[in-house]
């Protein structure tokens, strides 16, 4: 009896790490792109290099969710670990030249004190946005420009926050 218990122990870790292994899957392609941040300067996928982990919000000025969570998205990003970082992707600015919708994003960040860096997507994104089914959409991106896991869709702060640390312990 103490054989099989223990067989079955191996199984449930097993299957426990599996199912961990497929949570923090990375994909094969990085991200990149060459782009402007609400300021109009320069950003590429050189920002992920610095820390193990980049959450990526993919939001629009549009979407009641997503500016409800920016108040706790910009709390969390004062409080983040050294190796972590939140970077916003402004899904409905067409280009830098989209100068209405790009100051209705910086009105928005800044009434929701949501101080972190957002970027106007450009042709670089259209691979990545076109696997967005709704705003907001959380991706994880690992300092190689590959995206961890899965995205989260909605608003769900703590989501992001236990995937987060789930991941961080992976690390350790």
């Amino acid at each position: 009896v103490g054989t099989e218990a223990a067989k079955e122990g191996e199984k449930a870790e097993e299957s426990a790490a599996k199912v961990e292994d497929s949570t923090y899957a990375v994909s094969e392609d990085a991200l990149s792109f060459t782009a402007k941040n609400l300021n109009l300067e320069d950003v590429d996928d050189s920002i992920f290099k610095d820390k193990d982990l980049t959450i990526l919000n993919v939001w629009g000025t549009f979407c009641g969710p997503c500016i409800n969570e920016m108040p706790e998205l910009g709390a969390w990003a004062k409080e983040m670990p050294e190796n972590v970082q939140i970077i916003g992707l402004v899904a409905d600015i067409s280009g830098e030249m989209d100068t209405k919708q790009i100051e209705t994003a910086k009105t928005i960040l800044e009434k929701t004190d949501a101080d972190f860096q957002n970027i106007i997507p450009n042709e670089d994104f259209v691979p990545l946005l076109s696997t967005v089914v709704g705003v907001p959409t959380t991706y994880f991106i690992n300092s190689e420009g590959k995206i961890v896991g899965k995205p989260i869709v909605g608003a769900q702060v703590s989501k992001y926050k236990s995937f987060v640390e789930g991941y961080l312990a992976t690390l350790s």
